[in-house]
């Protein structure tokens, strides 16, 4: 008698239930949408959605629903033509207020939704879009690195009162010249507590030290560099309104961008150049109005203007030390908060040690006078002149906070002066990612467009269908109604990869879609070794029931050996590929998982429902002549 434990049974329709549920999701199409997000000091409301209204129809342009997301406005509309169309019209009319991302919005059902349900990413190739790769400058790395490390020095000098000490950069790394051998003894002591990261060799006669990286720091700086940019690249283009954008290293020291839905690759290059940090500067005691008036500015200070303006409508000048006391190189975290007094909108800063000790240094010295902090945005630009592509850096400083100092503080402060919650949200943000740790180089740049995108997932469709069809038809052919069985079972298998790769978030490529193909072909395999089994138990003059028991039983350690040999060369890929190789080896990962299961458990399911149950099996239908 032919038996399958009922906790399998209840398994198989679980599972089956499972990917139906969650490979839906992907029957829904998306609309083509432009979301639109908004720049420093400018909010998404009820007052931007007419207006953006009102911009489509003036354009008559149709859309389709304008909807407000959180703190993005999103507006779908019916076919890639008039999206295209609509992103120019609304681009000119926002200006540079509010960034216009080319997006897909989802008409997945509200309770598909609320269950996690949601369709597979489609990446670049298949959705069009930019795609970047830049080269890191090492060597700025480096030299960024020792600079600090050089101003750090001079600071433990002072702070130390040790006499007649120089410091300078040199093709060995940070010289230290001391007059006394004593004194020199003592900062190489104090030099090693503040900067291990440096080996320092004293001279010959001990009145000269020479600091270099040690081999391991060296590594771990541009390895951090690498990581540091590709963190603030991340968290730049997320805050931009860039969807689902893939960020990541290549090699040693190179980081490929491919931005999804993006067609306009000046737009592309302002958000990935794009950073912000702080400077805490003195006040310099002066006329700042008159200053910007004549143009006559104190030779230890810079002239800046504060965020908000005066009485007559223009901003109020200020007078800030050209001395830094600290920056955003030395912030170590940073959250958004209110201000308990005002009430208003604030980031809480964390300096690192050295910063600290810097800050409590300034504050205990300058109780009572006023201190400013300028608030610094480095966006790219990209311009046309005669034909030829111009490149520049427009830099934003603003003052957004010139308050008097209360009293000595030093590793942890506040900083207030922002116009909203969403403002102080976002300047944390990206104080926590810092500028960008070193230059980079855009060397490849291309544009998939949508149309080309649509064509790649137009043939991608196809080879599945063929493929799986083409299986199907020789399986019925040949092993008749097993074959059958061996079918439901690879549909099943197609279900349940699809909803296990929609469940994570997978984003779907080309290679995907051939690691799909090629799932498809594989897991039919598992089927064959179990039917072909099944044949030779017959041959050999087995009952039908004990044939069909036998093939399931004696074909599994097969199935499991060839299985595990996939799964191998899949974690090979994912460890060391990169890109496409990664997502075809998370496909291929996937359904070899699945494959072994739906061939093996559902298919045995199917095959007990139909010669099960009590049955008297004279025959088993699996071609050949049985």
């Amino acid at each position: 008698m032919l038996e399958f434990p009922r906790w399998k049974n209840i398994l198989v329709v679980v599972v089956l239930v499972f990917s139906l549920i969650y490979a839906l999701p992907n029957l829904f199409p998306q609309d083509p949408a432009v979301q639109i997000t908004a720049n420093r000091g400018h909010l998404v409301d009820a007052a931007l959605k007419e207006r953006v209204q009102g911009a489509l129809q003036k354009q008559k342009l149709r859309f389709t629903r304008i909807e407000q997301v959180g703190d993005e406005l999103l507006v779908r509309l019916p076919d890639p033509d008039t999206q295209l169309k609509a992103a120019d019209a609304l681009n000119t009319e926002l200006g540079n207020d509010y960034i216009t991302a080319l997006n897909l919005a989802s008409t997945v059902p509200g309770w598909l939704k609320a269950i996690y349900g949601r369709p597979m990413t489609l990446g670049l190739d298949l959705r069009g879009g930019v795609h970047v790769l830049m080269q890191v400058d090492e060597q700025a790395v480096l030299d960024k690195r020792m600079n600090a490390f050089v101003d750090d020095i001079r600071s433990t000098i002072r702070s130390n009162s040790i006499h007649g000490a120089d410091v300078s950069r040199t093709a060995a790394g940070i010289t230290v010249h001391i007059s006394n051998a004593a004194d020199a003894g003592k900062l190489g002591g104090l030099i090693s507590t503040d900067i291990p990261q440096l080996d320092l060799k004293p001279s010959a006669d001990g009145t000269t030290l020479t600091g270099t990286l040690k081999p391991a720091e060296l590594k771990t700086i541009n390895d951090g560099a690498i990581e540091q940019n590709i963190g603030t690249l991340r968290n730049r283009i997320n805050q931009l309104g860039v969807a689902e954008p893939i960020i990541q290293r290549q090699g040693a020291g190179r980081i490929v961008v491919e931005l999804p839905g993006v067609q306009d690759t000046a737009q592309a290059k302002k958000v990935l150049g794009a950073t912000a940090t702080l400077e805490y500067r003195a006040n310099v005691d002066g006329n700042a109005v008159e200053a910007a008036a004549t143009g006559n500015i104190p030779p230890d200070a810079k002239l800046y203007y504060m965020r908000e303006v005066g009485a007559d409508g223009k901003p109020i000048p200020v007078l800030l030390s050209k001395k830094v006391i600290v920056s955003g190189d030395q912030l170590v975290s940073a959250s958004s908060s209110t201000d308990q007094n005002s009430g208003t909108p604030s980031v809480d800063v964390s300096l690192n040690n050295i910063g600290a000790r810097r800050m409590e240094e300034f504050t205990t010295d300058n109780v009572g006078r006023k201190m400013g902090v300028v608030y610094i945005e480095r966006v790219p630009e990209t311009k046309m002149l005669d034909g030829k592509e111009v490149r520049s850096t427009h830099i934003s400083e603003d003052v957004i906070n010139d308050a008097t100092i209360q009293g000595v503080f030093g590793k942890r402060f506040q900083t207030t002066g922002l116009a909203s919650l969403k403002e102080a949200s976002d300047l944390a943000l990206l104080l926590r990612a810092g500028a960008l740790a070193a230059p980079v180089d855009i060397v490849e740049q291309r544009v998939i467009g949508p149309s080309l995108g649509q064509d790649n997932i137009d043939a991608g469709k196809r080879a599945i269908i063929i493929g799986f069809f083409s299986v199907c038809l020789l399986m019925i052919f040949y092993y008749r109604l097993f074959g059958v069985i061996s079918v439901l079972a690879l549909f099943s298998n197609l279900l349940l990869l699809t909803a296990v790769l929609s469940l994570i978030h997978a984003t779907m490529t080309m290679p995907g879609i051939a690691g799909i193909v090629l799932t498809l072909g594989m897991a039919i395999d598992g089927n064959v070794l179990i039917i072909e089994r099944i044949r030779e138990e017959l041959r050999n003059g087995n009952t039908p029931v004990a044939s069909i028991k036998a093939g399931y039983d004696r074909a599994w350690a097969v199935i499991l050996d060839s299985n595990v040999a996939k799964l191998i060369a899949g974690v090979a890929l994912l460890a060391f590929g990169s890109g496409p190789v990664r997502g075809f080896a998370v496909v291929l990962l996937v359904g070899v998982l699945t494959s072994m299961f739906t061939s093996v458990t559902i298919s045995r399911a199917m095959a007990t429902v139909v010669y099960g149950g009590g049955k008297k099996i004279r025959k088993v239908s699996v071609g050949g002549g049985f």
